[in-house]
């Protein structure tokens, strides 16, 4: 992600965010995702903002690294025990097959939609064979801004499949439903599950 504007927001909201979405239990889609991964397997939380899901992992004994572009959320990120933090965006991604899990919880969304073929090539890529992956986007179409500035790509859940098996992937789980992010407005979301 490289949006100047949306990583100002993030930035400047970044303790916002964490309070916002803290909770004392493990999302099901994120126990799920858990479940999937060898005992003591390696995750990547990609976009992990203030790092709630890296640090769940980390609690269940992953070894977890955790990735995001805003230096105000790595800094909440890295004060969960077990959670190896890093700056970085997509375009940071490289290597083979370092990964048993990737999770990308709404952060490729931000992500320009000619890009995502790219982003997705270089995840699956990192992923080790047969490892699990998780995507979570907002559907819809286009691209857009929200009400706080935060640019967005929506996809269809038809697109969002075609691109993750042309990426590679084989889709086993998907899940859609609605929520408020942190701009306060109800939309509609997909979380699919799949496997390199």
């Amino acid at each position: 992600m490289s949006d100047a504007e949306t990583l100002r927001v993030y930035a400047q909201r970044a303790q916002d965010y964490a309070d916002r979405f803290t909770s004392n239990t493990t999302p099901p889609l994120l126990r799920a995702f858990i479940a999937d991964l060898p005992a003591g397997g390696h995750a990547l939380d990609l976009g992990c903002g203030p790092g709630h899901a890296a640090a769940a992992m980390a609690g269940a004994g992953l070894r977890v690294t955790a990735l995001d572009p805003v230096a105000e959320m790595v800094a909440l990120a890295s004060a969960h025990a077990g959670v190896d933090t890093q700056i970085a965006g997509f375009d940071d991604i490289a290597g083979t097959n370092i990964y048993d899990g990737i999770w990308a919880n709404f952060s490729l969304l931000h992500a320009p939609r000619p890009d995502m073929p790219r982003h997705l090539a270089a995840l699956v890529a990192a992923l080790k064979p047969g490892g699990r992956f998780h995507i979570g986007l907002k559907t819809g179409t286009g691209s857009r801004r929200d009400p706080i500035g935060r640019l967005y790509t929506y996809y269809t859940d038809v697109e969002l499949t075609q691109l993750l098996q042309n990426a590679g992937l084989t889709i086993t789980d998907r899940t859609t439903g609605s929520g408020k992010g942190l701009d306060g407005v109800e939309a509609p979301w997909i979380c699919v599950a799949a496997h390199g």
